[in-house]
């Protein structure tokens, strides 16, 4: 068993049911999650150690925001209770040809105040095997940038690998303020993770002729993107989740690896996700699968096809936690894909 570290935000979500729009709704239904929390869920859920680690205020929301993560079983126990607010999103949840929207109400939350002083970064990463934080992190106020850069130093100092998912979000920053933060970042970092926006919009890589809004994805252009952020940045892994939106239910959902000491591109089996119950949090389900397969000592080739699964059968589940078991995830990547009733 190994212990994954990620830190980032948690939130409130608050979604419309029933795929209404917001001006419709009379309720939200409550759910909590964030990128990193996400991924943390995912190796818990799957048999690892996982730590969760970021701010959250001292009252009643904060204290379900933290019960939501032990209930599947993340550490919380490095968790600061500190700052003013727990951030809260509003998700408008899409069908067919109408898109699912985001709007956020995070401005001021802890985690965006929060410093290196309110962790102990080396209790943190003592014992730890891996460190996951997304683009996410930084993008939310230039505090947490710097607290995101202070964690990955106590990482490497500990030996820690690090991984990324670069999670481009045009509402938090722009693309330029993206590229000099991140940029400055991808030093400590091991494995990358993003798709191809983020390559392009965080980190300056476009993959040859990728239209993401038709669904044409040139795989090539992937290939020579890949080798030029290993060259340039030093990673020894770059992935990139690759979906084909037919609609907002209906999509193809498959990913491609680049390995650094064996020089080989890899792509994956593809899934066809119809009906999709709910895509949020689902990379996060693809880059907490995937670490899995890294954690569990499986060769880069089956350790993305075990993200791949993961994420395919997230996009089955409501809310942001991927909450299917190993078992269902390795039946899938095995050929099972048939939704037959288990008696």
């Amino acid at each position: 068993m190994k212990k994954i570290v990620t830190m980032g935000e948690i939130m409130l979500r608050l979604s419309t049911p029933n795929n209404e729009k917001f001006i419709q709704a009379d309720e939200f239904d409550i759910n909590y999650g964030g990128g990193e929390a996400n991924v943390a869920v995912s190796c818990a859920n799957y048999g690892h150690k996982a730590e969760f680690v970021t701010a959250v205020p001292d009252n009643e929301l904060g204290e379900c925001a933290i019960a939501s993560l032990r209930k599947y079983g993340v550490e919380t126990c490095h968790i600061a209770k500190c700052g003013e607010r727990l951030g809260i999103y509003y998700l408008e949840t899409g069908a067919s040809i109408r898109p699912s929207k985001v709007v956020y109400d995070r401005a001021h939350s802890s985690i965006t105040t929060a410093t290196a002083k309110d962790f102990d970064f080396d209790a943190i990463f003592k014992d730890a095997d891996w460190f996951h934080f997304t683009g996410i992190t930084p993008a939310v106020s230039d505090s947490a940038a710097v607290l995101t850069e202070e964690a990955l130093k106590a990482a490497k100092k500990h030996g820690v690998t690090v991984s990324c998912d670069l999670n481009f979000r045009k509402k938090l920053w722009s693309s330029d303020k993206a590229k000099k933060v991140m940029t400055n970042l991808m030093k400590y970092v091991d494995v990358c993770i993003g798709n191809e926006e983020d390559a392009d919009l965080v980190l300056g890589y476009k993959p040859g002729k990728t239209d993401v809004t038709s669904g044409d994805l040139e795989l090539a252009g992937y290939r020579d993107i890949f080798e030029r952020m290993v060259k340039d940045l030093g990673f020894k892994y770059c992935i990139s989740s690759l979906r084909v939106s037919h609609s907002a239910s209906d999509n193809g959902w498959s990913a491609c690896i680049y390995s650094a000491k064996d020089k080989e591109f890899y792509h994956s089996k593809t899934y066809s996700l119809h009906p999709i119950v709910d895509r949020v949090g689902g990379g996060d389900s693809f880059a907490g699968g995937v670490i899995t397969g890294f954690l569990d000592g499986k060769d880069f080739k089956s350790a993305l096809e075990f993200g791949v699964a993961a994420s395919a059968l997230k996009h089955t589940i409501p809310g942001d936690f991927n909450l299917v078991s190993r078992k269902e995830v390795e039946a899938l990547a095995g050929g099972d894909g048939s939704g037959r009733v288990q008696r």
